[in-house]
């Protein structure tokens, strides 16, 4: 495949199989986009499609808080991780809701009219801030934070900042008319948990999440991303851990100095902590150090998911005391 994909070549539609199929068929049934290269690009791993997918859709599309304040927060999340790729996506999926205005404020980096979205906007940027939606429905918003944490991350490590092809995503009407042609699928109301069934991981549950389906979905992730850790040694693990604990979950991480391991002595510790801290800076010399022979899509894949995830566990860490401590 062409367009978007930097360093791999996943599965087209037409020729998956197995997961990637039905994560396929579901991803066009419920998110209206069955080809979104945000998913696509994971397909060489099955179980971190299914387990990334299955947390988007539990969380963002699925639940009972309104759709356009969760993808105010997948914005806000998408705005601090600085992912072009993905603020425009959620521009077109506000659009989508019928929230034309509140979408280009959102794109043109200004603050919302609305005194709820103006909040949503921030918690969305900073998730260790007071929480400004209704203790039921945190995991819905939590979950759509934490996901886009992840997706983000991968994004702007392995896709190019283009979500239409041209670039055409720059143009106000192309991102309307994209909005409206989502419209029916986006307004439509989804039964929660039948992302389930695709997932081919398990892991424990996490506190903000216990017994929803949003909490399956997270934990099978988890497990999944973790996968990635068996592609680096000791050391390179050791590197990337403590980079990762000492790190205040939003300041990136410098191209230079000690902080940052180098290309040819730690690749694949340097791509996992780009990975984590600061994704949109991996460059194609940093790939091409680690991905030869026998590395593979499907370990690039791994290894990426697998520095993303620990971004998302450090500031998971960081809003789990945060909420035990309001308990």
């Amino acid at each position: 495949m062409t367009g978007p994909f930097r360093y791999t070549s996943p599965v087209p539609p037409k020729s998956a199989t197995g997961t990637v199929a039905d994560v396929y068929a579901q991803l066009g049934t419920d998110f209206g986009i069955e080809r979104a290269s945000t998913f696509v690009v994971l397909s060489a791993a099955p179980p971190l499609l299914a387990g990334a997918w299955a947390v988007m859709r539990e969380s963002l599309l699925a639940g009972r808080a309104p759709r356009t304040d969760k993808e105010v927060v997948a914005a806000g999340v998408s705005l601090v991780n600085r992912c072009p790729f993905c603020v425009v996506a959620h521009t077109v999926l506000l659009h989508a809701t019928g929230d034309h205005r509140l979408a280009e404020t959102i794109v043109r980096g200004e603050q919302p009219k609305a005194p709820v979205h103006r909040q949503l906007l921030a918690w969305g940027k900073d998730m260790s801030t007071a929480q400004p939606f209704p203790a039921e429905q945190a995991a819905e918003y939590i979950g759509t934070g934490l996901a886009f944490h992840f997706i983000n991350r991968i994004v702007s490590s392995l896709l190019t900042e283009d979500m239409l092809p041209g670039g055409a995503q720059k143009y106000r009407l192309v991102r309307t008319v994209a909005g409206r042609s989502l419209a029916g699928t986006v307004r439509r109301e989804l039964m929660s948990g039948e992302s389930l069934a695709l997932l081919e991981t398990e892991g424990e549950p996490p506190y903000w999440a216990a017994g929803t389906a949003i909490g399956t979905a997270f934990g099978a992730l988890r497990t999944a991303a973790h996968l990635g850790a068996g592609l680096l040694s000791d050391e390179e693990l050791t590197v990337v851990r403590e980079s990762v604990a000492a790190w205040d979950g939003v300041t990136p991480l410098p191209l230079h100095g000690s902080q940052l391991p180098g290309r040819n002595e730690l690749p694949g510790a340097r791509l996992a902590l780009l990975a984590a801290r600061a994704p949109y800076r991996i460059t194609d010399d940093d790939v091409a150090a680690w991905l030869v022979p026998p590395h593979t899509d499907h370990c690039l894949v791994h290894l990426i998911a697998f520095g993303a995830f620990c971004a998302v566990e450090r500031i998971e860490a960081t809003l789990t005391t945060t909420l035990k401590e309001r308990a």
